[in-house]
């Protein structure tokens, strides 16, 4: 496993941005039932860990993705850590809403992105994919290449990973769910009993009932 996946996964736990519930799920805007929730609007609160977001992320950018003159965050969550990457890698930035807004100009981006732009869409969470691939469809739209997207975290499900497969985008992120489980145990918050029930939740999360 990578030394910065254990890295930032220990953080999210330490700052409680993850709690994981075997035994009492919690239950997602979605209507699933889940033993583990990801909140990483939580890192902005931390200023030393906020930096670390940022700093790690315009690393992976400039790594992977060093043609890109623009950043698109996906609204609301990635917002503030894409405004944060575009400062320090000088890009302009822009944001993309879930869906357009019902007044004024009625924007779907809100921002400037000129047609041609070779852009990279900072995600802060990956469940399905469905949301973040819906940012990369506006983008496209808009006449811009999408080369690739940046999350914090994500649960790594099947579906997610097919769907960024088909939508042919490249998913870099900075911890996923195998780093958390590992450091999870280590630290003692889950046992091993509880690893089981986590998995199985991954297996099918749409239809487990915990």
């Amino acid at each position: 496993m990578k030394t910065l996946e254990k890295i930032f996964a220990a953080k999210l736990l330490k700052v409680k941005a993850i709690k994981l519930q075997p035994t009492n799920p919690f239950t997602w805007a979605s209507g699933w039932k889940s033993p583990f929730y990801c909140d990483n609007r939580k890192t902005l609160s931390y200023p030393p860990l906020r930096n670390f977001v940022k700093i790690e992320f315009s690393r992976l950018i400039e790594e992977h993705f060093p043609d890109a003159d623009a950043i698109a965050g996906v609204a609301t969550g990635a917002i503030p850590q894409g405004a944060l990457v575009a400062d320090v890698l000088n890009l302009p930035f822009v944001y993309v809403r879930s869906k357009p807004k019902d007044h004024g100009l009625e924007n779907l981006i809100e921002g400037e992105l000129k047609p041609g732009m070779k852009v990279v869409v900072v995600e802060d969470l990956i469940s399905t994919g469905g949301s973040s691939l819906k940012a990369v469809e506006a983008i496209r739209n808009n006449g811009c290449e999408v080369v690739g997207m940046v999350a914090a975290y994500t649960y790594g499900f099947d579906t997610a990973a097919e769907a960024f497969k088909k939508a042919n985008v490249q998913l870099i992120t900075l911890t996923n769910y195998e780093a958390v489980v590992a450091e999870a145990v280590r630290i003692g918050y889950i046992s091993e009993d509880d690893v089981e029930v986590l998995h199985e939740w991954r297996k099918d999360p749409a239809h487990w009932n915990g």
